[in-house]
């Protein structure tokens, strides 16, 4: 339903050196932590907003996109930032970023995005950062 990201440097500042393998070791666990609030603070939105045994509205996966999952999914761009670039990755992290960060841009214009997997503007980034090894972050 809802594919999340993770990327980095909006301001193209770094922390300390970070090994390759710290990198992803935090990395995906940020990532796994904001999945994490995501199935449940949509779990707690459809328990105060759908009816009993009912899926969510279209209206209100948009209204949960918004208030629940673009705020995590930033948190969670902005953790991986936090944590630097390792040394000679410079290329791909940035690539990874820089997808990211215009996805972010994208859904939160339009949130009804992330509902479709054609439309989902984390496609991509998620495709990157798997490939780098940041597996927990795609949905």
């Amino acid at each position: 339903m809802i594919v999340t990201g993770c990327g980095g440097g909006v301001d193209g500042s770094q922390s300390a050196a970070i090994t390759k393998a710290t990198f992803l070791k935090r990395g995906n666990a940020i990532c796994a932590k904001g999945n994490k609030e995501i199935e449940e603070g949509i779990k707690r939105f459809e328990e105060e907003n759908a009816l009993p045994g009912a899926p969510l509205s279209r209206e209100q996966l948009i209204e949960a996109i918004e208030v629940v999952v673009l705020p995590v999914v930033r948190e969670q761009i902005e953790g991986v930032e936090a944590l630097g670039i390792p040394d000679g990755e410079e290329s791909q992290i940035e690539a990874i970023h820089e997808v990211d960060r215009e996805a972010l841009e994208k859904a939160e214009s339009d949130p009804s995005s992330l509902t479709t997997e054609q439309t989902n503007p984390f496609t991509e980034a998620n495709r990157l950062a798997v490939e780098y090894g940041l597996v927990k972050c795609s949905g």
